[in-house]
């Protein structure tokens, strides 16, 4: 952006659900979720034209319930998912739903952007990924790189691989995961894995990390006390099959090698308190993105575990010393 200037946008509620829109291939687009107890939520659809350096706007309404997260499908840039929460017999419940929205929402939006906002349409329900006997849905994934047939959810200690059929608008679990062991064990996130023939699954509950073999919905490692805390997130580096970040409430962010995780390969401890999110770059790898509840975004730049170790986006000299952007062998 021209002299770094941020753009900025707005919301009208609270949001802590954002995803990319990996299947619109002609614009730069993101989709954010809101949370309101007390009127209908917000899907926003946000095109950023990065010639202009300016923001595209679109809102449409999720008339279940606060949403908590929301994926994309990979290969029809109409349907996504949310997981929300809903308010049944006193009692709230998490769900989670395939969604399409409206044919012509796009529809003179660009012309005047605030019209959306003051009359906005509503989502297509096309099904409900709950089964009531697996308890609370926390988050769902798309297949990556796939015909956008097969989603997991994860619900308290169950991992459920469905096939949607007939245009999304039925879904139906063809096999299931589940955490053992003593206590209440609930995945608290999860990440699908896009090498391997998309056929492996990480999830995090508690301190500990899981890879499961979703052919056969087996257990294939386990890292235990991964964090001192709770993992709150997971991203696989997307050139490295076996490369997995983590973070947590301990502050942390750790790079494993999951052939051999006995220890990480590399952790970092920049953050001052709880991290939430931790993403790679898909196009430069030694690239990651981590938010925390300290209120800063930190860019890391991971040249020795990377996919590329002897290579340099930038040079030395460029990175100016007040930057957030931090080198790793300085």
């Amino acid at each position: 952006m021209e002299d770094d200037a941020p753009v900025i946008y707005g919301l009208e509620f609270q949001a802590r659900a954002l995803t990319a829109q990996t299947a619109e291939t002609d614009a730069v687009r993101f989709l954010v979720g809101t949370q309101s107890l007390k009127f209908d939520n917000q899907i926003h659809i946000i095109d950023f034209d990065d010639e202009n350096n300016i923001i595209n706007k679109n809102v449409l309404l999720h008339q279940a319930g606060e949403i908590w997260h929301i994926g994309a499908s990979p290969a029809d840039k109409a349907v996504l998912t949310t997981c929300y929460n809903k308010t049944s017999d006193s009692r709230v419940i998490s769900c989670a739903a395939v969604w399409r929205m409206p044919s012509d929402w796009e529809t003179g939006s660009h012309e005047s952007p605030d019209d959306s906002a003051h009359n906005p349409q509503t989502l297509e329900l096309l099904c409900h990924l709950d089964d009531s006997t697996h308890g609370n849905a926390a988050c769902v994934l798309w297949e990556p790189m796939g015909d956008g047939k097969r989603v997991i959810s994860l619900a308290d200690n169950h991992a459920l691989l469905w096939d949607l059929q007939e245009s999304s608008t039925q879904a139906t679990v063809s096999s299931t995961a589940t955490l053992e062991g003593k206590g209440q064990l609930k995945f608290t996130s999860g990440k699908w894995s896009p090498h391997h023939n998309c056929s492996q699954l990480a999830t995090a509950n508690d301190t500990a990390i899981r890879g499961w073999d979703l052919r056969t919905m087996s257990q294939i490692y386990c890292i235990e006390n991964a964090h001192g805390q709770l993992v709150r997130d997971l991203d696989f580096n997307p050139n490295r099959q076996y490369y997995l970040a983590s973070c947590g409430d301990d502050c942390k962010v750790k790079f494993w090698d999951v052939r051999n995780a006995q220890e990480p390969v590399k952790t970092l401890e920049e953050h001052s308190h709880w991290v939430w999110s931790v993403r790679y770059n898909h196009s430069h790898d030694q690239l990651v993105l981590t938010a925390s509840s300290d209120s800063r975004l930190i860019l890391s730049n991971m040249v020795s575990i990377s996919s590329e170790p002897f290579g340099h986006l930038v040079d030395d000299e460029e990175l100016s010393e007040g930057e957030e952007n931090h080198q790793e062998d300085k």
